[in-house]
């Protein structure tokens, strides 16, 4: 029930109609605006849009008929559009939109006042997504919002859909439990700035925990636990014993347990820290292996610039995929790579492909504002960077393996220098260990180099 005294329900489109938007004197009746520009008139003094506005709830969901809406399309002056147009003026000056992303924002907006029920209320960003069904802009529709303060955000990130799906969905987490986890998730991606004090972890170090806590939680719950507050040390050992050793299952489990009781334990939400001298069992890793250097070579000679450029800047000094996504235009400076507190002198050949995508890169988009050095058609007209898959989608090569490639190179180059791959690329002692056992193991041996450690 909506409410104590029951619910009215009506019909759409028959006794209550929404009110039509009137049609502006300078629209002609065959659908084409004339010289004066409807994107650029003033809304009406006292044009305001509330968060907390009374909606009525529709009784049938029903796709209105794409040829009414596009007919719409072309009468539709709102208080919307108006509202956010010199917003939207201000975004295309200043990351260089062209004409027609600019144009299919404003018809964006014209959609989402035609299909709101309740004009005067503010966006919801899944009704902005919704529009891609009638091809409208999402991304930079949504820019526009936020910054017009119109924007609800409502739609759940990745980690939080998949927290759901493991946590609520089921409706059999105990209430304090349930509690207790979405603060931990909480603190995780956002961090916390009271004590103890936390920095945002990274959404897939929390997808990771997710999904060691998930099978654990769940035998708690099936045991009939109501409360973290009830887990002791023998409780944790039992569910452990229960995961094969030495698997990554156990793993994700020891980390996202040890995470979840630490904060617990901070907010003072249980009695003590059930993992607290548990160690964590080591997962054994297998030796690093090189590429074919033929597929590196065709790589660094790819016709796609942005490709030839994050290979060449992996295969020459060894960065991360998540270095070389943010990687800004002000960290080169006269062929130095300034990164982490390091400056690097570029190699001639990443010169050869940094020269080769700058100009690509100002071909195609000559004003964006983006500060990031590789971009594409989704970021160039924002300032984020790029995603994961980008360049390397277009490649046949993955950054990781690529990187694995290089220290390996290196560390049989140095016939097993530790301090210098631990300067060079920025490893921890277990992480150069790693690469140090390839240096005496018979099928990667070096047969230039002594096969001896100094």
């Amino acid at each position: 029930m909506a409410n104590k005294d029951s619910q009215q329900l009506f019909f759409a489109n028959m006794v209550f109609k929404r009110r039509a938007t009137p049609v502006p004197d300078y629209v002609r009746w065959d659908g084409r605006w004339s010289k004066k520009s409807k994107n650029q008139l003033p809304y009406q003094p006292g044009t305001s849009f509330d968060d907390d506005a009374l909606e009525q709830l529709a009784l049938f969901d029903m796709d209105p008929d794409p040829e009414v809406l596009r007919q719409r399309l072309l009468v539709e002056d709102s208080e919307l559009t108006r509202y956010c147009a010199a917003i939207v003026a201000d975004h295309a000056g200043r990351y260089g939109w062209s004409v027609r992303q600019r144009n299919a924002v404003i018809q964006s907006l014209r959609l989402l006042q035609i299909l709101r029920p309740t004009p005067t209320a503010k966006v919801r960003a899944s009704d902005v997504v919704c529009l891609r069904r009638y091809g409208g802009t999402i991304t930079s529709t949504l820019d526009v919002l936020a910054e017009a303060d119109l924007l609800i955000e409502d739609v759940p990130t990745r980690v939080e859909r998949y927290f759901n799906a493991k946590f609520i969905a089921s409706g059999a987490l105990p209430d304090a439990m349930r509690e207790h986890l979405q603060l931990w998730l909480q603190i995780m991606l956002g961090g916390s700035r009271h004590a103890p004090r936390q920095l945002p972890r990274e959404p897939e170090t929390v997808e990771i925990h997710i999904q060691g806590l998930a099978p654990v939680v769940q035998t708690w719950v099936e045991a009939g636990r109501q409360s973290f507050a009830e887990i002791s040390k023998q409780d944790i050992l039992a569910a452990l014993t229960a995961l094969p050793a030495g698997t990554s299952h156990r793993h994700f489990a020891e980390n996202g347990l040890r995470s979840l009781f630490e904060i617990l334990k901070g907010r003072r939400l249980v009695f003590t820290n059930p993992m607290r001298g548990i160690d964590l069992t080591r997962v054994p890793t297998n030796l690093p292996l090189p590429l074919d250097p033929a597929l590196i070579r065709a790589e660094l000679n790819s016709p796609n610039p942005a490709v030839a450029l994050a290979v060449a800047l992996v295969a020459f000094h060894g960065l991360t995929g998540k270095q070389v996504r943010e990687l800004q235009m002000i960290a080169i400076v006269d062929g130095r790579l300034h990164l982490d507190g390091r400056e690097i002198p570029l190699a001639a050949p990443v010169r050869t492909r940094l020269a080769a995508w700058l100009d690509h890169r100002n071909r195609t988009w000559p004003a964006t504002a983006n500060p990031h050095l590789l971009i594409n058609r989704r970021t160039a007209p924002r300032l984020v960077a790029s995603g994961p898959s980008f360049p390397w989608k277009d490649s046949r090569v993955r950054p990781r393996a690529l990187r694995e490639d290089r220290i390996l190179h290196e560390i049989h180059a140095t016939g097993g220098d530790v301090r210098r791959i631990y300067d060079l690329f920025g490893l921890s002692v277990e992480g150069a260990t790693r690469y140090l056992k390839t240096v005496e193991h018979p099928d990667l041996r070096n047969q230039d180099q002594p096969g001896t450690r100094p």
